[in-house]
């Protein structure tokens, strides 16, 4: 008899600055598959019909290429045809010259409330699994 079950796994994959090519995503792929499969056999269910990833606005990941290398890793996994779902994190940033923590656009950018320059990532860098929907 199949169910459906959601799964909460906590695997963070750090971020990669510089240059965006698809062989980071396909390096954020395999992992993703590892701990689907580590899940699989702990959590002893056989298909995965949806997960869902939260990707941070900093996290430098590119989701046209993540799209793309998540179809081609997932091939032959109890994840194979799998619906990915990427839901996108705010990026945060304490400004130090007026001590608040704000939503930034982009990493570079000035703080939206007082115009400052000095400011400090806070999250919005990681890429992790929010949850999975099983069989």
């Amino acid at each position: 008899m199949a169910f459906r079950r959601h799964l909460r796994v906590g695997s963070d994959h750090a971020s990669q600055s510089g240059v965006r090519w698809t062989m980071h995503e396909i390096s954020f792929c395999e992992g993703i598959r590892t701990v689907i499969e580590d899940q699989a056999k702990t959590q002893s269910f056989d298909r995965v019909t949806t997960i869902r990833l939260e990707i941070g606005r900093f996290s430098c990941v590119e989701k046209s290429a993540l799209d793309f290398a998540f179809d081609a890793v997932m091939k032959g996994s109890v994840a194979e045809g799998a619906a990915l779902i990427m839901i996108d994190v705010p990026g945060r940033a304490m400004c130090y010259d007026c001590l608040q923590e704000v939503e930034l656009n982009d990493r570079l950018a000035q703080c939206p409330d007082c115009g400052g320059e000095k400011l400090m990532p806070v999250s919005g860098d990681v890429m992790r699994i929010k949850n999975m929907e099983v069989e």
